[in-house]
């Protein structure tokens, strides 16, 4: 039979055991209230920032993930169980999800790099890894990307923060660089006169600073000249196209050849 010794033992056991999880309840309450709290401060201050959006779930979340941890951890103590092996167990199941998502977890700090000192916004064009188009969205594993041809490209942001990139659209305002070439016959100085003419019909063409012409170069078949512009960013393409066609045109009508490359064959018997 159970004596009366042991009856009161396991009552005061139980007793024990009730309080500290009293006392544990307790812990959780006060704890999860005083987590509502910092993350309401938390999502205030991150709203007067100019972080992006992104930056701020990510923030919010993982501050979150932090104290909750906090919190079972010190409800398991107040509980008596040792909390160093829980610890332990805690810290090997991280590093394993670590390693298991190390790719992962060089895309979000990539993407948080990105977010934090942006290098380009949304709806710039860039080029990057090989790859050039309009930044649709950029979160925090990837950034995507809109190519003049209308496909998609996702590209992680592991890469994007380790790589070269050029962002077109930062300036407001881009240099255009055309290169024409003439016949070594033609009159130099009236090819630059026809270039400049059809830089200064174009108003969308910056005056000032001034065009640019000059020659950069004799090659196997012509004399390359250079004209070079400035217009808005937005214009780039357009102004573009228009040099290379009214630049053809008038050297058509002035009778300026644009030689191409040809190749004599001599037949002999």
């Amino acid at each position: 039979m159970i004596s009366e010794k042991a009856i009161e033992k396991a009552i005061d056991n139980l007793i024990h055991f009730a309080g500290l999880l009293g006392q544990a309840v307790i812990v959780l309450i006060v704890g999860f209230i005083i987590i509502k709290i910092v993350l309401g401060i938390i999502r205030r201050a991150l709203n007067k920032t100019a972080l992006d959006v992104s930056l701020h779930t990510f923030i919010s979340n993982s501050v979150k993930v932090i104290l909750w941890a906090i919190l079972l951890i010190t409800a398991l103590g107040v509980l008596g169980m040792p909390l160093s092996t829980f610890v332990a167990v805690l810290g090997a199941a991280g590093a394993a999800v670590a390693l298991a998502l190390k790719d992962s977890l060089g895309n979000i700090a990539g993407g948080i790099i990105i977010l934090v000192t942006k290098p380009f916004k949304q709806g710039d064009y860039i080029d990057i890894i090989e790859v050039s188009g309009v930044v649709e969205e950029i979160d925090l594993l990837y950034t995507m990307l809109k190519t003049f041809d209308n496909k998609v490209v996702s590209v992680p942001n592991g890469k994007i923060s380790n790589a070269v990139m050029v962002n077109y659209s930062s300036e407001a305002t881009r240099r255009v660089d055309c290169k024409f070439g003439i016949g070594y016959d033609d009159d130099i100085a009236q090819a630059k006169d026809i270039l400049l003419a059809v830089a200064e019909s174009n108003p969308d063409i910056f005056q000032e600073p001034v065009p640019f012409v000059g020659v950069s170069g004799h090659g196997d078949n012509s004399v390359v000249i250079d004209l070079r512009v400035w217009c808005k960013t937005e214009d780039y393409w357009n102004v573009k196209y228009f040099l290379e066609e009214n630049v053809k045109l008038a050297f058509d009508e002035a009778q300026i050849s644009i030689p191409y490359p040809q190749v004599e064959i001599h037949y002999k018997k």
